[in-house]
């Protein structure tokens, strides 16, 4: 069975735009998102933040609808529920990441993730016991 591992949203961003200062992370996160032995989880949070930051990087809609099609075509995407809002609520007390980040990590945490891979948070922290956070770009 593939280790289910949730993707934040900057992975994609970095493999999405061909950027000459940031050609390592892509080429990381390419890597990343490609990788056969993981089932990759992301959010609808993930998919809206990807549109607004294409968008803010000058791509068009039909472009940005196009990958992030690919996106969900490639992954499992998770809803956001009440559930995961009030989930959120929990962790940021508990851990005191910024809103959005925790989120991110309660949509992982429901959706049965090992491992939530972005460079937003704290590189190897633990969340309750079954959630590790790893930078792929921490040993570039």
């Amino acid at each position: 069975m593939k280790e289910r591992v949730f993707v934040d949203t900057n992975i994609f961003i970095y493999a999405a735009i061909d950027d000459v200062v940031n050609a390592d992370k892509r080429i990381r996160s390419i890597r990343l998102i490609k990788l056969p032995g993981e089932a990759i989880v992301v959010s609808t949070q993930v998919i809206n933040e990807f549109y607004v930051i294409l968008l803010r990087n000058g791509f068009s809609d039909q472009d940005i609808q196009e990958r992030a099609l690919e996106i969900i075509e490639d992954t499992q995407v998770m809803s956001i529920s009440v559930d995961t809002i009030k989930l959120a609520w929990d962790i940021r007390d508990r851990y005191k990441y910024s809103y959005w980040d925790c989120l991110i990590v309660a949509s992982a945490l429901e959706s049965g993730c090992s491992t939530l891979y972005t460079e937003d948070m704290h590189d190897g922290h633990i969340i309750d016991d079954r959630l590790k956070i790893m930078n792929p770009f921490n040993k570039l």
